[in-house]
């Protein structure tokens, strides 16, 4: 069984990751992903320094990362008034080892997949292939059972089986049949991208408005040194009644700015323009902001979750990718500890599934967001002088407990040893 690779199910930013780290460790692996071709799909993600410094150990450096976005200089929440409820200095500015990016997703996944086929060849990811579920078998290993995008179907067999699908991930729903359905808390968010100039430092990610009312904006991309415009990418969100359930056909559209745009009419201040910054877009893509309940184990047997598959989480926390390639790093230490067994997916699961499970409770309840929920339950949203509101004490010690859960407080992350050491492979004894 040995000569068998490890099948990932997935090819988003979490099974690359995966992939490339099991390729650094000398771990042979195939993933099969749905799409017929690669393309740069999405807008802007952030990478939190705990990613970023797991890709740099993937030898994905801040060359490559300058490229497909932009070192984060500030976060900060600001009132539908325009006065200032939270902000503070982010990556290096903060005392961090390592930045934080906020990049565009479909150049960032693009990059992942270019390094992945230069390090291991273009036959280790099968395009236009579903994992569709899976069957143990009795000698340990694993059987993939795969869809192809020509209609025919086909298994593999591997040794292990990494679920790395997805929100709607087949994986899950086979290993948790009795899981809820997706959970949609009400609000739904509208995205773009918009050539204009960034605000306060340049490299600024702002939230500005209400609990249920609200846009979060920020540059995915360095300016331009003739025009000085950077690609800036902008969340509209609203929360409405969700009492009777997600109504739209699909869970992701594009749509014209012109269906939302007048939510955010009036939102005008000297450093920020919302109604230009929505209208200057081609168009957005609205999906409602969903997650899943956690469930009690990643794994089964020779079966591992990882990434949205494992926990699907509210985009409050801006950790979703970020936790993605941990997981897949976690995993590959865990692999490097035990083996390619069920005894490593077991290791990983210890070590992630109740804490990250956790994380998703507190991004649902708004995450470092959870801010404007205390200036709307003390004031309405309304206030001249914050402090009187909510002691800067307390605004500290609400994001430091935020950091610490998501594993990127500033302390807890610099001291960490890395996760996995230069040069480490998976021995032939256990590889066996």
């Amino acid at each position: 069984m040995t000569d068998l690779p490890v099948i990932i199910a997935g090819g988003g930013i979490g099974g690359l990751a995966t992939a490339l780290t099991l390729q650094q460790i000398g771990v042979p692996c195939v993933v099969y992903e749905s799409v017929r071709e690669m393309r740069p799909l999405g807008v802007g993600i952030n990478l939190q320094p705990n990613a970023v410094r797991e890709l740099y150990d993937l030898g994905i450096g801040a060359g490559d990362l300058d490229q497909v976005g932009v070192p984060a200089k500030e976060w900060a929440l600001v009132g539908l008034n325009g006065n200032d409820i939270y902000s503070e200095p982010r990556g290096l500015l903060a005392g961090y080892d390592w930045p934080q990016y906020a990049v565009h997703r479909g150049k960032l996944h693009m990059l992942l997949y270019s390094r992945l086929v230069e390090r291991a060849g273009a036959q280790t990811v099968r395009l236009g292939s579903r994992v569709t579920g899976y069957q143990k078998n009795a000698d340990g290993s694993v059987t993939a059972h795969i869809e192809h995008t020509d209609g025919s179907a086909s298994e593999a067999r591997g040794r292990l089986l990494i679920g790395a699908d997805g929100i709607h991930s087949a994986i899950r729903a086979q290993m948790h049949p009795t899981q809820p359905p997706i959970h949609w808390g009400g609000a739904v968010m509208w995205r773009g991208v918009t050539w204009a100039k960034p605000m306060r430092t340049g490299a600024s990610f702002v939230g500005l408005g209400t609990h249920r009312h609200r846009v979060v904006v920020y540059p995915i991309s360095h300016p331009d040194p003739n025009t000085g415009l950077a690609l800036i990418n902008w969340i509209a969100e609203v929360t409405m009644d969700n009492s009777e359930g997600w109504k739209q056909t699909g869970w992701f559209r594009q749509v014209p700015v012109s269906e939302f745009a007048h939510h955010f009419a009036g939102w005008t201040y000297d450093w920020l323009d919302v109604p230009a910054l929505i209208a200057g877009a081609d168009g957005a893509y609205e999906n409602p902001m969903i997650d899943r309940d956690p469930v009690p184990t990643w794994v089964d047997d020779p079966v591992a979750l990882m990434g949205d598959a494992a926990h699907a989480m509210y985009p409050t926390g801006s950790n979703g990718a970020s936790q993605a390639i941990v997981d897949a790093r976690v995993l590959g230490a865990s692999l490097l500890a035990h083996g390619v067994t069920p005894a490593a997916l077991s290791a990983y699961d210890e070590k992630l599934c109740g804490p990250i499970s956790q994380v998703i409770l507190r991004n649902r309840g708004a995450g470092p967001f959870g801010l404007l929920n205390l200036v709307d339950e003390r004031c309405g949203g309304t206030f001249s002088n914050i402090d009187d509101v909510i002691p800067p004490a307390e605004r500290e010690a609400f994001m430091a407990g935020y950091k610490k859960a998501a594993g990127f407080a500033i302390e807890q992350l610099n001291t960490a040893p890395r996760t996995i050491a230069d040069g480490a492979r998976v021995d032939a004894a256990k590889a066996a």
